[in-house]
């Protein structure tokens, strides 16, 4: 028996094709597949008989979605009230400019990505970044430094 890829199942789950359906599939292939790849949205698109690049108007206005997988260490930084106030700014700069990478993207070797989010709800440990869902408290550019060194000796 053919067992179908993860779009494909996926669409098979909401059999009616209906446009208000469109962020909840979404949704469920960047929970499955971690990030909506260009192959996805031109399925979406054919399944809801619309066109690829409304989806992916749709899809690129909510922060919430991904083009690009994940690296092995997903950084999230908290760009909220508190951090902000706290040198958010000053850390995201930094990780752009060591890890050579924007939010949103993985670095070539798969290694690292970015994600700056609009808050962590960890206000007390401001400025706060995440990096495979443990917590640091990290106040300055080198101990962000030497932490993204600690985690590339890992490798």
């Amino acid at each position: 028996m053919h067992n179908p890829e993860p779009i494909e199942r996926i669409l098979q789950k909401y059999p009616l094709a209906r446009r208000d359906i469109l962020i909840p599939i979404l949704q469920t292939i960047q929970d499955e597949v971690g990030f909506l790849s260009e192959e996805a949205l031109v399925k979406v698109g054919k399944h809801l008989k619309m066109p690829t690049s409304k989806i992916y108007s749709l899809a690129t206005f909510y922060n919430q979605f991904r083009f690009q997988p994940k690296g092995k260490y997903h950084i999230r930084v908290c760009h909220g009230s508190s951090c902000h106030v706290m040198g958010a700014v000053s850390l995201i700069e930094t990780l752009e400019q060591s890890l050579g990478i924007k939010s949103g993207q993985t670095t070539r070797n798969g290694l690292f990505s970015l994600e700056v989010v609009t808050c962590m709800g960890a206000c007390s440990k401001s400025p706060v970044i995440e990096i495979n869902n443990k917590h640091y408290s990290t106040k300055s550019a080198e101990d962000l430094k030497k932490l993204i060194e600690n985690y590339k000796a890992q490798n």
